[in-house]
């Protein structure tokens, strides 16, 4: 069987997206899974998946008033 390992920047992500989607939940009262949902449907994921660099250097308050910025841009009303 082939050893598989995640490079350092995938590792960083995949902390930073599982720590700031929880964040999300809890700044507007949802659970996880309709926090995900939630940015899965009005572009937050996407803009998360594509700017996570840059968020993780903010403040989580910051983090989070993007990723709502987004969201109510695309439609989401929360």
């Amino acid at each position: 069987m082939e050893n598989k390992t995640v490079d350092k920047a995938t590792s960083d992500k995949i902390s930073f997206m599982t720590y700031i989607v929880p964040a999300f939940a809890d700044a507007y009262k949802m659970n996880v899974q309709d926090a995900f949902f939630y940015l899965k449907k009005f572009g937050g994921w996407d803009f998360l998946n594509e700017h996570w660099w840059a968020l993780h250097t903010d403040s989580t308050f910051y983090a989070v008033r993007d990723l709502y910025e987004i969201c109510y841009e695309n439609g989401g009303l929360r």
